[in-house]
């Protein structure tokens, strides 16, 4: 039995005990169409990227892998590695869709902060690029808290263009990373 029908079975045998007729019970949430885009982000990818320290300082090169695996129909969860500079990070990445909000939502979290990032995103007309929203800390300025957005660009079904900016002072996007991956299974 897999995990799914265990899930929806006990809740079921909940709803039951607890006074509900079968046809009283609740019906559950189906993934909708923007649900399935995510599966895009499905499989394992190897990254290769430049990241930006800040004015005046070098570019680190940066590789690393992105496991992505579906949790039911409605997230994706991408585990993701990274070396730079002789240091790794690890994250873990959830993406999902709210049809009430109308927008993608989703939560980061790293081995190297303890800020959980929490996202809202939309996805271009074209359908090819994700843009992820969220405020977080600055750690290259003291932590200030500033605007950050992460973009996905599918520019096949095997590769993805990724982006880290976040908000100057001035209004302006500054593009701090950027990269791509290319699924290797």
């Amino acid at each position: 039995m897999n995990p799914r029908t265990i899930c929806v079975s006990t809740m079921l045998m909940v709803l039951l005990a607890g006074g509900l007729t079968a046809e009283e019970t609740p019906q559950l949430p189906q993934p909708s169409e923007k649900h399935q885009w995510l599966k895009k982000f499905e499989g394992t990818w190897k990254t290769q990227a430049k990241a930006e320290a800040g004015p005046n300082m070098p570019a680190m090169e940066c590789s690393g892998t992105i496991k992505s695996q579906m949790l039911g129909g409605f997230w994706v969860m991408n585990e993701m590695t990274s070396e730079a500079g002789g240091m790794t990070c690890r994250g873990v990445q959830t993406i999902g869709y709210d049809p009430e909000k109308k927008k993608f939502v989703g939560t980061w979290v790293d081995s190297m902060t303890n800020h959980m990032w929490q996202y809202e995103g939309t996805l271009n007309e074209s359908g090819t690029t994700l843009t992820l929203s969220a405020e977080g800390p600055n750690i290259m300025a003291g932590g200030e808290m500033m605007e950050f957005q992460d973009v996905y660009e599918f520019t096949s079904d095997d590769e993805v263009r990724i982006s880290s900016r976040m908000l100057g002072k001035d209004g302006e996007w500054v593009t701090f990373m950027q990269g791509t991956g290319k699924r290797v299974k």
